[in-house]
């Protein structure tokens, strides 16, 4: 069962929403590579509204994906992509239901 999991927020800077998308599209070849993400979802609410959730089994896994190739890429084009810094939390998982 997934015991963590992060929740991140993101605003698209107007003219920049496609970019965002498409950035967040690109990130999934990153995630399949991290053993410890056991679920990862981009989401889009509206026009420049962005998210992703994920979910892992411990501690180490949702550390190692803080400090992972997504986070640093997201990180490095925070200004030039999003109207404000990424809105982060680090929720428990009290029970899910995954495949398999």
């Amino acid at each position: 069962m997934t015991k963590q999991a992060i929740y991140v927020e993101l605003k698209a800077r107007s003219g920049k929403e496609d970019e965002v998308a498409t950035f967040l599209k690109s990130a999934q070849a990153l995630v399949a590579q991290e053993p410890g993400t056991v679920t990862w979802f981009a989401v889009r609410y509206d026009q420049r509204t962005f998210a992703i959730f994920d979910a892992f089994d411990d501690e180490a896994g949702r550390q190692a994906h803080l400090k992972g190739k997504v986070a640093a890429a997201l990180m490095a084009r925070a200004e030039e992509l999003l109207s404000e810094a990424p809105q982060l939390r680090t929720p428990d998982v009290l029970a899910d239901k995954l495949p398999g």
